[in-house]
């Protein structure tokens, strides 16, 4: 771990014991005391990551209650032995898929987002990975994340250009474009193809 990622791992360490003392905490100074340990925090993150403080807060500090990672589902969905990747408006690729909103499951969430992002009614078949995404993806974010993948097949619908993507096409293992590293790399998107090729497959978790 080199310097910087050391200094975010101390940030994200205060962050968290802040926010779970001023969730338990009920006396006024020690809240006030715990707060400036939170900015303390939002300021490392930003000076370290050269993010605006006012995003730094917005991304880091703004939950409450005991801190937990955030959940990010990506769908695999196949046709004729390929892939289907979306074109984000930056240019990379990446599966169909996002942050899972507070009042849905998983499994709707990545219904949803298929459908915003590809414009395609799946029905979720199988949990192919649940990965901690500090192991796997770069750069490190200020909060952990459990990125989980999906099998899906394809029921419906058609892809319409949207506010995220540009365009959708399915890729076989050996022409995959630019991915969204951040997001999903080609480590990951190989592990989806083995998932899809196996007569069994065991859920692959870390």
């Amino acid at each position: 771990m080199n310097q910087k990622e050391t200094w975010l791992q101390w940030a994200i360490e205060l962050q968290s014991i802040a926010q779970s003392a001023l969730y338990y905490c009920r006396d006024q100074y020690d809240r006030e005391r715990f707060e400036r340990i939170r900015e303390i925090s939002a300021e490392m993150v930003s000076h370290q990551s050269e993010i605006s403080l006012e995003k730094v807060r917005d991304l880091f500090c703004c939950e409450t209650g005991y801190q937990t990672p955030k959940l990010d589902s990506r769908a695999a969905i196949f046709q004729d032995g390929k892939i289907l990747l979306v074109r984000e408006t930056n240019g990379a690729w990446s599966l169909p898929g996002g942050w899972v909103d507070v009042d849905l499951s998983v499994g709707e969430n990545t219904i949803k987002e298929v459908k915003e992002e590809a414009g395609l009614d799946v029905t979720v078949d199988k949990v192919i990975a649940v990965q901690d995404r500090e192991k796997h993806n770069l750069p490190v974010y200020a909060y952990r994340v459990c990125k989980i993948f999906l099998l899906c097949s394809v029921v419906g619908g058609a892809f319409r250009e949207n506010i995220e993507t540009v365009e959708s096409r399915y890729f076989g293992p050996d022409e995959l474009p630019l991915l969204a590293a951040e997001k999903n790399n080609e480590e990951q998107v190989r592990m989806c193809f083995a998932a899809y090729e196996a007569e069994s497959w065991e859920t692959l978790f870390d």
